[in-house]
């Protein structure tokens, strides 16, 4: 029986702590837990691809050991989101005694999506079983998780990788994939990745689908992303009044690279950052920043994409040298 591929975000997920790139403060502190066969309660907050869900597998594959099915419980909260996981769920695995341990590990990944009355029910929890289990909670966004949750946790922040890191990250793969790719191609998968490890990954395999030489082009088209300087031209012709071309080229942005509206005013928001001084002055900016952002929640609001992002356009007119 022939064994099943996995997805490479999955066969190349760190097994140890020690795999865990990017992150040496965070993964030192783990390790030490590990060492001395014992946590606190953690909440893990970052942006997505950061290494929160790797890290929290990695530390208790090595407490575990073989028992790591037994004594390990991996919840996503935006599937179970409500009160009854909590009285469930959750109560019916922390209350069992751990697997030739002292307690097991409950992993409750994206609970900054649980409703406030989950939350508020997981706080007693945590206290109840703390002799038989302890609780990693992963979130975004820890403003979002209650005060009294965070006071029961130890909390640890996950920033997004820097581009050494996701680049090593890449060649290390490629090289055991049998892949060619260029340094453009590199710099590519950095500037759409902003620093999400698994979606330099994802990208890696999509582009490997097809060839074995992977170039800055293959980047770009599988990411459904502009170059930054397709953009920055786009950018640079409202500023100089030739409305008509600007939108020719949005017009490209949207239908033959297939870019969300939201993605585009994201770019926007980056390359209009990244300009000169001398195509746009630092007053300027900011005020463009300020008009963005009111765009894009437009756009989150639900409003027509095209006639939204061709009003920004307009907008960026006001500034013309």
């Amino acid at each position: 029986m022939t064994e099943i591929e996995l997805p490479w975000v999955e066969k190349y997920r760190p097994k140890t702590l020690k795999d865990v790139m990017g992150h040496s403060e965070i993964t030192k502190r783990l390790q030490s837990y590990v060492d001395k066969r014992n946590i606190p309660n953690l909440l893990f907050s970052g942006p997505a691809g950061t290494g929160k869900t790797s890290s929290s597998i990695a530390m208790a594959k090595e407490l575990f050991g073989e028992n790591f099915g037994q004594n390990f419980l991996e919840l996503n909260a935006s599937d179970d989101r409500g009160i009854d996981v909590v009285r469930h769920t959750i109560k019916s695995f922390a209350r069992t005694l751990a697997f030739d341990s002292d307690f097991k590990i409950i992993f409750l990944d994206e609970c900054d999506a649980l409703t406030n009355d989950a939350q508020q029910a997981l706080r007693r929890t945590m206290e109840k079983y703390t002799k038989t289990c302890r609780f990693i909670l992963s979130c975004n966004y820890s403003s979002k998780i209650i005060e009294p949750l965070q006071s029961r946790c130890v909390i640890y922040r996950f920033k997004p990788l820097n581009g050494e890191d996701i680049e090593s990250h890449v060649e290390n793969i490629a090289k055991i994939e049998k892949l060619e790719i260029d340094a453009k191609a590199k710099t590519a998968i950095n500037y759409v990745c902003q620093g999400d490890a698994r979606k330099s990954i994802n990208i890696l395999q999509a582009c490997a689908s097809l060839e074995s030489k992977i170039d800055e082009e293959s980047v770009y088209s599988v990411s459904s992303r502009a170059r930054p300087e397709q953009v920055q031209e786009m950018i640079l012709l409202a500023l100089q009044g030739n409305f008509l071309e600007a939108r020719k080229k949005l017009d490209a942005l949207m239908y033959e690279y297939g870019m969300a509206g939201e993605d585009i005013i994201k770019q926007l928001y980056r390359e209009t950052m990244a300009l000169e001084d001398k195509d746009l002055s630092e007053k300027a900016k900011i005020e463009l920043v300020d008009t963005i952002g009111e765009y894009d929640f437009r756009l989150v609001e639900g409003a027509n994409e095209r006639i939204q992002l061709e009003a920004l356009l307009a907008q960026f007119m006001k500034y013309k040298k």
